[in-house]
């Protein structure tokens, strides 16, 4: 298989939200398959250090201001990335936030918060980067979802409600724009340790109960996704679009144990069926 179906070289990408967490992940291994970034965050002068860091990978990276929940800002971060590079071919739309709560303390303002930021935000950011997209009749859009999108989880109504949007967003924004050489995917990770959720992994007794659903037996760690994001940014995926990669670890299966016991099960059955054979009539 040719490397070039992997290579960005050439290639601006911009990925929102990278102060922290898998947003820089994602940038890094971007940037390592030979893509240019644009940063952004809510504040600019945060991604400075992760700018030097693009940059020492014998990249070019600029740093822009963006709040997806402003329109305004929107436009002046992407009218500035078009200016910096006069060409954009890659979107990972990956600003998004959350607030864990039981669904009855929920929050006018919690909701909005949540639904405006991960998936209003995602739509306007993917709607002004691919009107720059269309005249040159190329681009890779990446919605980042989640394992959220599709099983219920309590304590997540509003965010599995933003990343279940985000999941149908992707297939009809692809409906939309394949026609114009863009394709349009969702990354959903599984369960990741992120800044936003650290908390939870420092509990060891939930982490052995998250560990046991997952079929693989541990979290993900932010490598795992490294394969996934170049993937759906290259040519290697030209052929796929309006679809969710799920990266999970397989928890998405449904991971319950239909026996109580492999060991104990086995001998049991095979009782059972011989049993039942001396009570069948010849």
């Amino acid at each position: 298989m040719s490397d070039a179906l992997f290579d960005l070289s050439g290639q601006t990408a911009i990925v929102t939200g990278t102060s922290r967490g898998l947003g820089q992940h994602f940038a890094r291994a971007l940037a390592k398959a030979g893509a240019d970034l644009i940063l952004t965050s809510r504040k600019r002068d945060t991604l400075l250090p992760f700018e030097k860091e693009i940059q020492s990978l014998g990249r070019k990276a600029v740093s822009l201001e963006l709040d997806v929940r402003e329109q305004q800002s929107i436009e002046r971060m992407v009218a500035a990335a078009e200016s910096a590079f006069g060409h954009l071919e890659i979107l990972v739309n990956n600003a998004g936030c959350n607030v864990r709560k039981p669904a009855l303390d929920v929050t006018w303002d919690d909701w909005n918060l949540i639904l405006d930021t991960n998936l209003r935000g995602s739509f306007f950011v993917a709607q002004a980067v691919a009107r720059r997209m269309i005249p040159r009749r190329y681009g890779r859009i990446i919605n980042i979802g989640s394992v959220t999108s599709v099983a219920g989880y309590a304590g997540l109504a509003p965010y599995g409600a933003s990343r279940g949007g985000i999941r149908q967003l992707t297939m009809s924004l692809a409906d939309d724009w394949g026609k114009h050489g863009i394709t349009v995917n969702c990354l959903a990770p599984g369960w990741f340790r992120t800044e936003q959720n650290k908390i939870l992994y420092e509990n060891k007794e939930w982490l052995d109960y998250l560990c046991d659903r997952i079929p693989v037996k541990r979290p993900g760690a932010p490598h795992d996704l490294d394969s996934a994001i170049v993937f759906l940014a290259a040519e290697s995926s030209r052929y796929i679009t309006g679809q969710t990669l799920l990266v999970d670890g397989g928890i998405s299966t449904g991971a319950t144990r239909a026996l109580a016991s492999s060991a104990k099960s086995a001998p049991a059955t095979a009782a059972s069926a011989r049993s039942r054979r001396k009570r069948i009539p010849r």
